[in-house]
């Protein structure tokens, strides 16, 4: 059965009309997804009944089954696990902090990386979600958040998979939740985060939105990135400076670089160094993110002292620099630390 998640608002029109109803019944059904969480076809009251027996023979609307849940003792950070309808599963995580609920989602069941540091990729991949699958896990929060009178302030695409290689349902989902008449989030408040896909980040520039972007880079030079991230090997650094470059004058909007520090590995002050020349003259942001430790990569993160040295050299360069804490790590919802399984 079609998920109605899965349909743009034009698609919607025309299946309506096609059941002889007017199409003004597309904007109550659009508003009762997306701005009253409805999961129901029960829950549409406004609409008649034989169309909502229609449109529940022809459409579902839930395709997320929660199945796990942990959260930390403070209760400000908490992980779902999803089993998909074929089996799969994901994980997305619902992070408070002060007065901003941000959802990090998914957008494949694995990963086709294999970054050496992250647990994603280490089980394998094993399929693209579809829209319906993406917008499912923000609405599963939404909902949530709406009975205590909240709602989500950001979304970061940051958790399971690589958005770039899942294009088109990534860019559907983030017009969703940009979308007035939908979930309407600040395209400002919605950050998309890749490993450096050259070719998607400058497609996804010519589409002229004013989404956050962030490519994850981890090193400062090809040598040690292709240690760390298998892709490397097709695309170089400099080729996705260029590509960043080209989304900072298509979009006039400053990027924003990960880098994982580990250990012995991407952590010197000559690193440090290093990545401050290769970023000097671009409109950027360098989130430093200790190494989440995990049982499949026995690297380490370095000292306090050595990530504030890190970020000194940034900043003493002019490099805008925030060491990030990863919130949510104790219970494996950090960064890198997402897998997917029971």
């Amino acid at each position: 059965m079609e998920n109605i998640l899965d349909l743009e608002f034009s698609t919607l029109e025309e299946k309506i009309l096609q059941l002889n109803e007017p199409k003004f019944r597309a904007k109550q059904i659009w508003e009762g997804l997306y701005r009253l969480y409805y999961s129901n076809w029960d829950n549409f009251s406004n609409l008649p009944n034989s169309l909502r027996t229609s449109l529940s023979h022809q459409f579902k609307i839930l395709s997320l089954n929660p199945i796990k849940e942990n959260k930390t003792n403070n209760e400000r950070t908490a992980k779902v696990l999803f089993q998909l309808a074929d089996g799969n599963l994901i994980e997305s995580v619902h992070l408070i902090n002060r007065e901003r609920n941000t959802i990090c989602i998914s957008t494949q069941a694995g990963c086709p990386i294999g970054c050496a540091f992250c647990a994603t990729g280490q089980n394998g991949f094993f399929r693209n979600l579809t829209t319906s699958e993406i917008i499912g896990q923000v609405l599963f929060f939404s909902r949530r958040l709406h009975k205590i009178g909240q709602k989500i302030t950001n979304i970061v695409l940051m958790g399971m998979g690589e958005p770039f290689l899942n294009y088109n349902a990534t860019l559907q989902s983030v017009k969703r939740f940009n979308d007035p008449q939908g979930i309407n989030i600040g395209a400002r408040r919605i950050t998309v985060s890749t490993i450096g896909i050259a070719e998607k980040i400058i497609k996804f520039a010519d589409e002229q939105r004013q989404f956050k972007l962030a490519i994850s880079l981890h090193a400062p030079n090809d040598k040690i990135r292709e240690e760390l991230v298998p892709i490397a090997s097709k695309y170089s650094i400099q080729e996705i400076l260029k590509s960043a470059e080209y989304y900072i004058s298509k979009t006039n909007r400053r990027i924003t670089y990960e880098y994982v520090l580990i250990d012995k590995i991407n952590s010197a002050r000559e690193h440090a160094q290093a990545l401050a020349d290769l970023l000097k003259n671009q409109n950027c942001h360098v989130n430093l993110i200790a190494l989440n430790q995990s049982s499949h990569f026995k690297e380490n993160p370095p000292s306090i002292k050595t990530i504030n040295d890190f970020s000194n050299i940034l900043l003493r360069n002019g490099i805008s620099t925030t060491i990030r804490n990863s919130q949510g790590s104790n219970i494996n919802a950090g960064c890198g630390q997402l897998a997917g399984i029971q």
